[in-house]
């Protein structure tokens, strides 16, 4: 069963997305700003990573971009999930080392979907590290 780490500061949004995907079936952890997610996902090691991009103490590209300069968690593909889905913006989350942008609002389905997507190209050998 793949491990899915959810970080959003919306409680409501972040409960759901832990819903729909452990109802799909997936192992989930569920965090609430940057700091945690940033404590906890190498000790996690998740499949997968799903990131808001706003968020209190520190945003989702910082995350993300500090991610990506870690060994221990460079390899690990990062989803945004994120309200801000300006060209710009998802072109800043792409360059810092996500893999996919999805923009909210996303229904349970979609969220799925991209979820096994990502995980099939990971797979695949689709997404390198780093």
């Amino acid at each position: 069963m793949a491990k899915i780490f959810v970080s959003d500061d919306e409680r409501d949004i972040r409960e759901l997305m832990g819903f729909t995907l452990r109802f799909a079936g997936f192992d989930v952890v569920l965090t609430a700003d940057g700091i945690e997610a940033l404590e906890r996902i190498p000790l996690e090691q998740p499949d997968l990573i799903l990131l808001d991009v706003r968020m209190p103490k520190i945003t989702g590209y910082e995350v993300c971009r500090r991610l990506k300069a870690n060994p221990r968690t460079r390899s690990i593909p990062v989803v945004f999930v994120s309200a801000k889905g300006q060209t710009d913006e998802i072109k800043q989350g792409l360059d810092v080392g996500a893999v996919k942008y999805l923009v909210k609002p996303i229904t349970p389905d979609e969220l799925v979907r991209n979820v096994r997507e990502v995980l099939r190209g990971v797979r695949l050998g689709i997404y390198e590290e780093g």
